[in-house]
């Protein structure tokens, strides 16, 4: 027996050894124009199928071809194709180095310009995985759209995702004071800084964003559930140091008294250490299109990377934000309870100019975040990262909203409140990513500890009604800060100091069953500690979750086509609540157990022409059970919101210099199960901020590569957000949100050491609002300037 088994060894090396020995390999590395290693280059043999990626270092190979005389491709999404013959010999490995025309600093242009070409990705999973692989939908917004488009307000990168729209402007409360978005019906607010919490209650800078990643779909799975994630995340990723010295100063000007200046710094420390620091920072002052408005703020970044050898590194990063602002209230047109009087923007007659502020009530944001990495790599087969960061955000000063107390006067009260709220954040994960062969079959796989902790104190004032207001603008008074914080005074708020944190771990494997099938499976289990109130020893409590996630792959055509259906879920943890009785005593404490959002989807992602045209197509049906319903002796648990929908995304680079990023994205959102004629949750009823039904953006760019315009472009584009039901209550009444058109464009000029754009947004003066059982005007024709030059 062993001697059979010895024999069949034996033959297995001799045949394997002549398998190898009869075919030939490819190596080599590919470097830019200045000598810097080129990243995600696709390299092709022509005709026989056989393809690499260069890596972080430049180098690929190519191995088990056929002797023979081959044509060898090298190619990116944006650049012109290379080719070089090369001769394979049996046994030996060939070397073919490439060298592209381009500078580092334009490769990196080109490179995050490819929004969903097939690289891989290792947040959206938290495993190495293409897009193709990848059973769940996720969008982004690279930075040379950023460019192009002249943006400087975080917000504005989101009309080129599909399905998200800003249902509410910034205001800069405690809590929640960042803009509110509708992601596939429910809400979102950007919670993640390259796959970490990152806290904010007022604005995100872009100066130091690299990528803007939306994933799509309940994600507590990886993520947790320490904030809204049924319709899915924003993820913002920032930029990263690299090995030689660049950067860029920008300054820009627009409408509305925009003055901004950011600078883009990166140096190597250490080219024999490997050190490298890049800093981004930004002075900003811009005034409102109303009567009152403005923002002032600063804002640096400095990051700083370590390679200490080919499986040590280190990264450092720190954001420092402070922020002073004077922000229109929120305007909330009903009361919730009576009929309306109005059932549309005319019949409202609200004035889009009024502001309903002074420039005397502000209120500022100060945070700052700060994030360490280190990634070790355990053997070929197994990598460490750890990761910890720490947030702190402030809210400080004047926050107001305008509430139609008693419906039928056409006056509405405006509230006042001195926001006076700290938040602290600690979080901790360590994961192991493991690649290796089970039974022939090839796994991924992640093991990861997540330990996040959240301290907030509170020491706001209560509220108070100040004065009365019209739609058309009128004001019973004029306020200012000392009138506001005389009155605010005699009405003191409530302090508490409250703390809790969750400690999770997590699984997540994908099994290549096939080279075109796999298979992923993902379970969390979640333990929420909540101490409550340090001044209340009776409010503590704890809850306890399972978050699984499952998806299917099957690529017919390999990395071309990838078929997909995914299972996902999402909790958010339910605190106690006072129950009472008929006659409004008290009569105890309800528990609860965690809300959870589940969703199925399936679709279709392509990536065809070697990276030049990239498309997802996908249907959700996501279905949030356990919601708390409050009625009036209580609270009870058993609702049920249903959200579906279909989203397409598209890009394309056919020709050289043109790009196209186009979507559509259809939702619908309704109360399955609720309580009675209840303004939240009444059955078949909308619940609320679910935005506009139907959404289309599109954003196409040329950039003439030859003759007398050879590094000028235009771009054009826009976005159209169908009518939108803020408010659906058989009681209450209607109230809809005009559908709008807007069209947006501008010309650049792009070269090798500057770059000039010049932009005008929402070209034809359409007038449109957002909302979320609110009305907010938004911003009429603008133009923005940029002038850049490279370091």
């Amino acid at each position: 027996m062993i001697k059979k088994l010895y024999y069949s060894i034996v033959l297995l090396l001799i045949s394997t050894g002549l398998t190898f020995a009869q075919t030939g390999a490819i190596s080599g590395s590919v470097a830019t124009s200045e000598g810097s290693a080129a990243e995600f280059v696709s390299i092709n043999v022509k005709g026989t199928g056989k393809s690499a990626l260069t890596s972080k270092t430049g180098t690929y190979q190519i191995k088990n071809i056929k002797p023979g005389s081959y044509t060898i491709v090298a190619s990116f999404v944006g650049l012109q194709n290379q080719e070089q013959v090369v001769e394979i010999k049996t046994g030996e490995t060939a070397t073919v180095n490439f060298i592209l025309k381009e500078s580092a600093d334009q490769l990196m242009e080109v490179i995050i310009s490819s929004r969903n070409a097939n690289k891989v990705n290792t947040i959206v999973a938290k495993l190495p995985l293409k897009n193709l692989e990848n059973p769940q939908v996720y969008n982004s917004v690279p930075l040379e759209i950023l460019k192009q488009q002249v943006i400087t307000n975080y917000d504005d990168a989101m009309r080129n995702i599909p399905g998200i729209s800003r249902t509410w402007e910034s205001t800069g409360r405690a809590g929640d004071g960042a803009s509110y978005f509708a992601l596939r019906g429910f809400d979102a607010q950007p919670s993640l800084i390259n796959g970490l919490p990152g806290l904010t209650s007022g604005n995100l800078d872009p100066a130091d964003v690299e990528e803007i990643q939306v994933i799509k779909g309940p994600s507590a799975t990886l993520f947790g559930g320490s904030f809204y994630s049924y319709g899915g995340i924003i993820n913002t990723i920032t930029k990263k140091p690299y090995d030689f010295f660049g950067g860029e100063i920008t300054y820009n000007q627009g409408s509305f008294g925009l003055n901004r200046l950011t600078a883009d710094i990166n140096t190597p420390l250490s080219k024999k250490n490997k050190i490298a620091l890049r800093i981004n920072t930004a002075l900003h002052r811009e005034d409102s299109f109303q009567d009152a408005g403005f923002k002032k703020s600063f804002f640096i970044a400095p990051s700083l990377s370590y390679q200490v050898n080919d499986k040590l590194s280190f990264s450092l990063l720190a954001e420092v934000l402070e922020e002073n602002r004077a922000v229109a209230p929120v305007f909330f047109h009903s009361n919730r309870e009576a009929p309306l009087d109005f059932h549309n923007i005319d019949e409202l007659n609200l004035n889009n100019k009024a502001s309903f502020i002074s420039n005397d009530l502000t209120i500022k944001n100060p945070r700052y975040n700060l994030q360490g990495q280190m990634l070790y790599k355990l053997s070929n087969q197994w990598n460490s990262q750890t990761v910890v960061s720490s947030g702190r955000v402030k809210s400080d000063g004047i926050y107001s909203y305008i509430w139609d107390d008693a419906p039928g006067d056409n006056v509405f009260d405006q509230y006042y409140h001195n926001e006076n709220q700290v938040t602290k954040t600690i979080d901790i994960q360590q994961n192991f990513n493991g690649d290796f062969l089970i039974g022939g079959l090839k796994n991924r796989l992640l093991v990861g500890f997540d330990y996040f902790s959240r301290n907030v104190k509170e020491n706001g004032s209560g509220w108070a009604v100040g004065r009365t207001v019209s739609p058309n603008g009128m004001v019973s008074e004029e306020l200012n800060k000392a009138a506001i914080n005389e009155l605010l005074a005699a009405n003191p708020g409530f302090p508490s100091d409250i703390s809790n944190s969750s400690s999770s771990a997590y699984v997540s494997n994908v099994l290549n069953i096939t080279p075109g099938l796999m298979a992923l499976a993902s379970l969390r289990a979640d333990y929420f500690d909540s101490k409550g109130d340090k001044e209340d020893p009776d409010d503590n409590y704890n809850q306890f979750a399972l978050s699984p996630k499952f998806g299917l792959v099957y690529q017919p055509v390999l990395n071309k086509v990838s078929l997909f259906i995914n299972y996902m879920n999402a909790f958010i943890n339910v605190a106690p609540n006072v129950t009472y009785d008929d006659d409004n005593v008290k009569t105890g404490v309800q528990s609860f157990k965690p809300e959870h959002a589940d969703q199925l989807e399936f679709g279709v992602k392509t990536n065809l022409f070697t990276d030049k045209l990239t498309a997802t197509a996908s249907y959700y049906d996501i279905k949030v059970s356990d919601r708390v319903i409050y009625t009036q002796t209580g609270p009870v648990q058993g609702g049920k919101v249903g959200s579906k929908g279909f989203e397409l995304d598209l890009n394309a680079n056919l020709l050289t210099g043109l790009n196209l990023i186009a979507g559509y994205s259809h939702n619908e959102t309704k109360v399955l199960e609720g309580n009675g004629n209840d303004f939240y949750n009444e059955v078949g009823r909308s619940p609320g901020g679910q935005g506009p039904q139907d959404q289309v953006n599109l954003w196409a760019s040329y950039k003439f590569n030859y003759g007398k315009l050879k590094d000028f472009g235009i771009g054009f584009g826009g976005n159209y957000a169908g009518q939108y039901k803020v408010i659906d209550n058989s009681v209450v009444g209607d109230f809809y949100l005009p559908a709008y058109t807007l069209l947006n464009g501008g010309v650049f000029y792009n070269a090798r050491k500057v770059r000039v754009n010049f932009n005008v947004n929402n070209i034809t003066n359409k007038e449109y609002y957002i909302g979320y059982w609110s009305v907010n005007p938004q911003r009429p024709r603008h133009f923005a300037a940029s002038v850049t030059y490279k370091l």
